[in-house]
């Protein structure tokens, strides 16, 4: 009798899960590849593209629809869309970063320095952090939506006499 009665809440157990799994729907498709990919290489895995994207997201404290259009009604952003002018200067920080490292970095520092990405100046912030006008006066008192610009942005390079 006891063994007829866990034959039986495994078997519902099994039923529910078999159930349960028939209402939940996977748009997963192994041969859907990434589209209009400028930047990262073409054949990037789906593991290896969301990984990146999570740490561009993490580094800049935002989620996916700050570079990627979500039009009303749509369940998932367009990710193949280059309508926000947002992806299109994540580009350009892409190779900006990708620049330093290989360029002047690797050269310079002859394997001293370590890589830069994008948390090294954003640090979890929209606008990056680009100079000490724009540290919080008050390190108690940090709010990352009010983050002064600096008042001059260029760098002048030392005059030789």
């Amino acid at each position: 009798m006891i063994f007829t009665k866990k034959i039986s809440v495994f078997a519902l157990l099994v039923i529910l899960i078999v159930i349960s799994q028939s209402f939940t729907s996977f748009n997963h498709n192994d041969d859907e590849k990434p589209t209009n990919l400028k930047i990262l290489q073409k054949d990037i895995s789906e593991d290896e593209l969301h990984h990146v994207m999570r740490e561009y997201s993490r580094a800049l404290g935002v989620k996916c629809g700050f570079c990627h259009e979500r039009k009303e009604g749509q369940k998932h952003a367009d990710f193949a869309s280059d309508a926000k002018h947002e992806k299109l200067i994540a580009r350009e920080m892409m190779l900006m970063v990708n620049d330093i490292n290989n360029k002047y970095l690797a050269t310079a520092g002859k394997g001293r320095f370590e890589k830069i990405s994008c948390v090294t100046c954003h640090m979890g912030r929209k606008v990056p952090i680009i100079s000490v006008d724009s540290l919080p006066k008050n390190p108690n008192q940090r709010d990352p939506k009010k983050i002064p610009l600096p008042v001059n942005d260029s760098i002048k390079a030392p005059q030789k006499h």
